[in-house]
């Protein structure tokens, strides 16, 4: 059985940082590539970054290049986001999903997804 598990989230000021972390079970984490989204009430849900173990490469959103960093750890099936010089723009239900391919082609296509982990940036 697959598990997504997001944790982390939660109340910061403008200009601070949280870690968030996603913990998968039930696939070979290896072979996917692992995705963080995130979601305002009312508006679409959008890509924040991507790592893929296979290839290496790391992708960013253009707002949170220079203040996110997604790290991950396949000897303990973990990534992570570091989320520093927060926004009241952050905030947002995060998401981590993986999808079974070299790359995050987009929510529509992840094959799982986690509950999700509510960042609240107050200005």
């Amino acid at each position: 059985e697959v598990h997504i598990v997001e944790s982390g989230g939660g109340l910061v000021q403008t200009g601070g940082s949280l870690r968030l972390s996603c913990t998968v079970s039930g696939f070979s984490f290896d072979d996917y590539a692992i995705g963080w989204f995130r979601r305002v009430p009312g508006k679409e849900r959008e890509g924040v970054s991507c790592d893929s173990s296979s290839t290496g490469n790391t992708y960013y959103e253009d707002s949170v290049k220079g203040r996110f960093t997604m790290s991950r750890d396949n000897a303990k099936n973990t990534v992570y986001l570091e989320m520093n010089s927060l926004k009241p723009e952050d905030t947002a239900v995060y998401y981590c999903a993986a999808e079974y391919s070299y790359y995050c082609s987009g929510p529509g296509n992840m094959d799982y997804w986690g509950e999700g982990t509510l960042v609240t940036v107050s200005s």
